[in-house]
């Protein structure tokens, strides 16, 4: 960031100079010489603002799914949003959260490794306690849970992680799988301590209840597909080309579409009056020779120039020229 120096700076500045307590060719000197910026490997910069605003981007809509699913599973208020969206090692998140949570395994092929979602004992027990019919209050002592409560967990996060992959959707197709539920963190190791992480963390309300629910994915796990979290990933995929299956599937679908074809003999303009006193055995003149051919419109479209006939005592019409795409004129005698 640069400084921006007050008008009383500028003047003090400006005496210095010409008093000869500062030299100007020192000033330029230590201007010219290369600036030296500390980095903490333990720290590393993996991720950058594009990727964050990216990963924000998607968990934004991930809080969004997860709030509807909790809504309709405990049937109760819930409100979930992104809190931040930062990086920082894996050993630094470890220590973080506290020593009895709720930590949520999981994989998601077809990326390779294994992410956490880790949730606040007060968020998780409330949710437990709404399950179970009560009014959705976390219990003043956590301890650690039962087999039971260990079950309803996991059916429960199993399913909220199928909302991951709805989020997910406009970078990749990832199928989200729990492995494992723990409790423990110190008996959780996915990742080498100084593995740098993308921490997602979101604030969730349960009725009364407040708490964190934060979404660890490894840089590793993600490298492969941290091309696709840049902006101009995302304008260009917008303009991506269907796959080959999706094309298969319009054409199946459009070779079943039903058009009508009509064949037009020929056209004639009579008075209301030559209408009204037209009788069997009267001739119509056309306004066409009955050499040339018939005109054959898909829909209001001329598509083809046809001759009548008969195919086995049934009239036909056989195609003797087609029209060149965007020529709707009628065609001439």
């Amino acid at each position: 960031m640069v400084d921006v120096l007050s008008q009383n700076e500028i003047d003090a500045l400006l005496a210095a100079l010409s008093s000869g307590e500062m030299d100007a060719e020192e000033l330029r000197k230590e201007d010219t010489q290369k600036k030296v910026r500390a980095y903490d490997f333990k720290r590393a910069t993996r991720f950058s603002k594009d990727h964050i605003r990216s990963l924000t981007r998607i968990h934004e809509n991930f809080a969004r799914f997860l709030t509807t699913y909790f809504s309709a599973q405990l049937r109760t208020f819930v409100q979930i949003n992104v809190v931040q969206v930062e990086q920082l090692p894996y050993d630094e998140f470890i220590r973080s959260i506290p020593k009895m949570t709720i930590l949520n395994i999981f994989e998601a092929e077809p990326l390779e490794g294994r992410m956490v979602l880790e949730v606040h004992p007060n968020v998780a027990f409330a949710m437990l306690d709404r399950l179970l019919g009560g009014t959705g209050t976390a219990p003043t002592k956590i301890g650690s849970l039962t087999e039971i409560e260990n079950i309803i967990m996991e059916k429960i996060f199993s399913r909220a992680l199928e909302t991951l992959q709805e989020a997910w959707k406009t970078v990749i197709d990832i199928e989200p799988r729990l492995e494992a539920l723990e409790t423990n963190p110190q008996f959780m190791q996915i990742v080498s301590p100084n593995e740098t992480i993308a921490l997602i963390s979101l604030s969730t309300k349960i009725g009364d209840t407040t708490g964190m629910i934060n979404l660890c994915i490894p840089h590793v796990v993600i490298e492969p597909i941290m091309s696709k979290l840049s902006v101009h990933h995302w304008f260009v995929s917008q303009k991506k080309s269907r796959a080959p299956e999706e094309f298969k599937q319009l054409e199946q679908r459009v070779t079943k579409a039903k058009l009508p074809i009509t064949a037009e003999l020929g056209t004639s303009q009579i008075s209301i009056h030559e209408f009204l006193n037209l009788g069997v055995g009267d001739v119509i003149t056309l306004g066409k020779s009955v050499d040339s051919g018939l005109d054959i419109k898909v829909g209001d479209k001329l598509k083809y120039i046809g001759s009548p006939g008969t195919v086995r005592d049934k009239i036909a019409v056989q195609i003797l020229e087609i029209i060149d795409e965007g020529v709707e004129e009628a065609h001439d005698e």
